[in-house]
């Protein structure tokens, strides 16, 4: 590597590495830096570098160089501003190496050095100590005292004093309002000082913009209409044209040359449908891939009682499985959550009743239904909507047996669908709803100790015994209930079947002779009144003794049935709605060969208590070892995710294991089976959740009712932080939430506030018509969002 080009023959750039700076001690700003760059290594070192390393050795280029230096050191120097375009240079002579080491001195610094050492002969001082001198003031002393401060104000003193006896006293500080005492603080409003003042100069400038105004014409040539007409016939050929025009070569070479392409055609016909609507299904994903659709709730009814519902509050909202727009509210007292339990032993001022309304009469209810006490929770058989099972405030269960007045509510739109009367006729002609007592309640001994807060009916393929083992229920008839309460205990209540076999005309005579009952109390659970008592009894607290779980909330795995529609109101619904569905689509369970067998029922469920909790437990009962009686199982999981008591506990009626709870200010998403939490938690809103429900028809989408009165509806597709839309539907509180399917196209969804007011609102085909994919789309989020918890 000759660079005799740069003047300087004797000088070899080299590239060392860390391991060559190691071996001969030339470490890059330890050993060697830019000010002493020289670094002076033995012939010999490198010699036995380059046999140990042979062509690795980074003095390899300059081997032949190194062999032939006649020195017994090499000078090495650290080239840190690249000067030779690498990080060190090798110096290949001896004269070179002792100009670099010891540079010659240039003129001028061997002038200063002769003249110095001149000086130094010549000049030669003897010392002479200081002599004290007389100060001499010049006038600093005056300037001294003017820069300095002295104090002109004259000093205020305070003396605070305290009585002996008070040293060491406690102390209680106490929250005081300042303003409330006299002269306990004083105020320092700010003021003018005229000694120092600013003086602003003002300056009036005016400005006016004045935009460009151009003016333009233009001229379009328009032409009169013509009315134009064409007449047109088919080309019509004989039968001689015909088989001539069949037979000829040419058609017979235009088929073969097609034939491949036709039936590629063909193919693609089968593939894919040639009529899809390229425009809709473009709007459709716009609308779920961030386009803004119109997403809102349309106010279609509203419903109230000035006499049932006056200064009270809404508990329960429940759509009536089969018939066309029959709805029906259960109310309480407007009373806090305490208030209600201390006050559940007492008798009610007010009659309780549930309201059946309709939509073809909103003013007034359709029948009543008697309440021994405020109900707080109720719903519909769903293999017989005639019967009605209830929950108590004083801890009771209630049955209802609507079927005498199914006719009556068949006929609300019959009646609807003819002359309409005017307000005033309806007010004048209106008479006094039905009232319908209850067939049957629960021991009160027997039933909760406190509010019933929850029930349910269990699925019509199955049903427990008194062990919590499940058995195969063949009659398919729902015949059991699961009812929780605060007094920490979950019942389940056996009821017998609602339908019984038809009798002779003479049978039928003498069982009225034998048993007369009421005209007004149906005898269809005579049996049980008044001595109706839980089948399972599960408490939660003796798992835990030193822990009150109080469920307010429960949620079943199985709870996945589909309302039946009788043959009787199916015929109805059609003869009176030609242009719709009916509301509700028949769907009826599986015959007695396919029904699932019992090893496959799942007896776990979800509760959710008062302290905002969500428990995971097994119904299924244990026997003791100690005192061979049946106890219940130890809970599985517990979290705490929610502040305030859990008011919804809802599973998705798309997917089995996933759960919806809502309580406090925030709600959660959880996963049967994954015990690291819930894979979706939302952060806490300014406002308070008082009731959740998921739609019906959409996996992804589910509506939260807010303290404020507003809905905030969550799309999962769109956002998962923050909810998609929101809607303000009252000036009150949201109590309840309940959606209901009338027709393909029509959709609704009850909320109830706490003025006793119902609105029930519509909502758009945005929130109604399910995306495509959006099964899968929202079952791969859920999957996702499991495995991050498990990672």
């Amino acid at each position: 590597i000759l660079l005799s080009f740069t003047g300087h023959p004797e000088i070899f750039p080299l590239v060392f590495t860390t391991k060559t700076q190691e071996i001969f001690n030339c470490r890059v700003d330890e050993d060697v830096t830019e000010e002493n760059c020289f670094k002076l290594i033995k012939k010999e070192d490198i010699i036995q570098d380059l046999k140990t390393r042979a062509t690795v050795s980074d003095f390899h280029p300059v081997k032949k160089v190194v062999l032939e230096y006649p020195g017994e050191e090499l000078l090495v120097v650290f080239d840190a501003k690249f000067q030779y375009g690498q990080n060190f240079y090798f110096v290949a002579s001896e004269e070179a190496k002792e100009n670099l080491l010891k540079p010659p001195e240039t003129a001028e610094e061997k002038e200063e050095k002769e003249d110095e050492d001149e000086e130094e002969a010549l000049e030669v001082h003897p010392y002479k100590p200081p002599v004290h001198k007389p100060w001499v003031s010049l006038g600093s002393e005056k300037e001294v005292e003017e820069e300095s401060v002295k104090d002109k104000v004259i000093k205020i003193k305070y003396m605070i004093s305290r009585v002996r006896r008070k040293f060491g006293a406690p102390i209680t500080f106490t929250d005081k309002n300042a303003s409330h005492v006299k002269d306990s603080y004083v105020e320092c409003t700010s003021y003018e000082d005229k000694t120092y003042s600013i003086k602003m100069l003002e300056k009036d400038v005016g400005i006016q913009m004045v935009p460009k105004v151009r003016e333009a014409s233009t001229q379009t040539k328009w032409t009169y209409p013509k009315n134009a007409a064409t007449q047109y016939f088919p080309r019509q050929l004989s039968n001689e044209e015909k088989e001539e025009s069949l037979a000829s070569e040419k058609l017979k070479e235009f088929l073969t040359s097609v034939h491949l392409r036709m039936e590629i055609a063909l193919q693609q016909n089968e593939i894919m449908n040639a009529f899809f609507d390229d425009w809709k299904a473009l709007a459709e994903d716009e609308s779920s891939s961030g386009g803004k659709p119109d997403v809102y709730l349309k106010a279609y009814q509203s419903f109230t009682d000035l006499r049932y519902l006056k200064d009270r509050t809404i508990s329960c909202v429940c759509w009536h499985p089969t018939i066309y727009g029959i709805i029906a509210v259960s109310a309480r007292q407007r009373l806090s959550y305490e208030e209600e339990v201390n006050l559940s032993d007492k008798s009610l001022l007010q009659q309780s009743v549930i309201l059946l309304w309709s939509f073809f009469d909103p003013i007034h209810p359709q029948i009543m239904l008697e309440c021994p006490e405020d109900v707080s929770c109720f719903q519909f058989s769903p293999t017989d909507p005639n019967i009605i099972a209830g929950g108590c405030i004083n801890g009771q269960v209630v049955l209802w047996d609507i079927s005498q007045h199914e006719e009556k509510l068949q006929n609300a739109k019959t009646d609807a669908d003819g002359i309409k009367p005017s307000l005033t006729e309806v007010e004048q002609s209106s008479t006094e709803p039905p009232l319908v007592r209850y067939c049957a309640v629960s021991s009160l001994q027997h039933s909760h100790k406190k509010p019933v807060t929850d029930i349910h009916w269990l699925p019509d393929y199955f049903e427990d015994n008194r062990m919590g083992a499940t058995s195969e229920n063949r009659a398919e008839t729902c015949v059991q209930l699961v009812t929780c309460s605060p007094d920490c205990s979950v019942f389940f209540w056996d009821i017998p079947a609602t339908k019984h076999p038809e009798q002779p005309s003479s049978e039928k005579v003498k069982e009225k002779d034998i048993f007369y009952m009421p005209l007004d109390v149906p005898d269809t659970f005579k049996r049980l009144d008044l001595c109706w008592k839980p089948l399972i009894k599960i408490n939660l607290c003796e798992s835990d003794p030193n822990t009150e779980y109080a469920p307010v909330r429960i949620s079943l795995r199985e709870l996945h049935y589909h309302y039946k529609t009788s043959e009787k109101v199916q015929s109805l619904n059609t003869l009176e709605v030609p242009a719709k569905e009916s509301p509700y689509t028949e769907m009826r369970t599986p015959s007695s060969k396919n029904l699932k067998g019992p090893e496959n029922i799942s007896t776990g469920f979800f509760v959710g208590n008062e302290d905002g909790e969500i428990v995971y437990s097994n119904w299924k009962m244990e026997i003791d070892s100690d005192s061979a009686k049946p106890v219940s199982q130890k809970h599985t999981q517990k979290y705490t995710i929610h502040t305030e008591t859990i008011n919804t506990l809802q599973k998705s009626l798309f997917f089995k294991d996933i759960i919806l709870s809502v309580g406090g200010r925030n709600f959660a998403i959880w996963k049967e089976g994954v015990t690291n939490g819930p894979i979706l938690q939302s952060s806490c809103s300014a406002g308070r959740y008082t009731a959740g429900q998921w739609s019906l028809t959409r996996p992804g989408v589910f509506f939260i009712g807010r303290d404020d009165g507003n809905i905030d509806i969550w799309d999962l597709l769109k956002k998962t932080h923050e909810p998609s839309h929101f809607q303000n539907i009252s000036k009150s509180m949201i109590t309840f939430i309940s959606p209901w399917i009338a027709s393909p196209k029509q959709h609704f969804l009850a909320v109830s506030d706490n003025l006793g007011v119902l609105h029930v609102l519509e909502i758009c085909q945005t929130l109604s018509d399910p995306a495509r994919n959006e099964h899968a789309t929202v079952l791969d989020y859920f999957e996702r969002e499991v495995k991050y918890l498990k990672s």
